[in-house]
C-alpha cells in the first residue's frame, strides 16, 4: 500500500505490517477521544516513525496515487479529527 505522510512524501508499506500500525492507530484514537493531548502527540510520533521504519520511500518524482494519507508530525488534535474515518486513520 502507498502511504503518504503529509509534508514528507510517500512510502510503500507491505500489507503484513498493518497489524502493528493498526495497534498504534487504535491507541491514537483512544487518546483523541479522551482528550489526552500528550498521549496523542507521543502516539502520533510513534505511528509515523513505524511507517517510516516499515515502509520503503518512493522517489520524489514518483506519481503513485496514495491509498492512505497520514497527518504530518506537527498536526494538531483538531486537524487529525477531520482526517479520521470510522476505524481511525488506518482502515481495518
Amino acid at each position: 500500500m502507498i502511504v503518504r505522510i503529509m509534508g514528507e512524501g510517500q512510502l510503500r508499506v507491505a500489507d503484513g505490517h498493518f497489524a502493528e500500525l493498526n495497534t498504534l492507530d487504535d491507541e491514537l484514537l483512544a487518546e483523541m477521544e479522551s482528550g489526552d493531548a500528550e498521549g496523542f502527540r507521543r502516539t502520533l510520533g510513534s505511528l509515523l516513525e513505524a511507517v517510516r521504519r516499515l515502509g520503503e520511500p518512493l522517489p520524489d518524482d514518483a506519481l503513485e496515487p496514495s491509498e492512505l494519507i497520514l497527518p504530518g508530525p506537527d498536526a494538531g488534535l483538531d486537524e487529525v479529527r477531520e482526517m479520521l474515518g470510522d476505524d481511525g486513520l488506518i482502515p481495518g
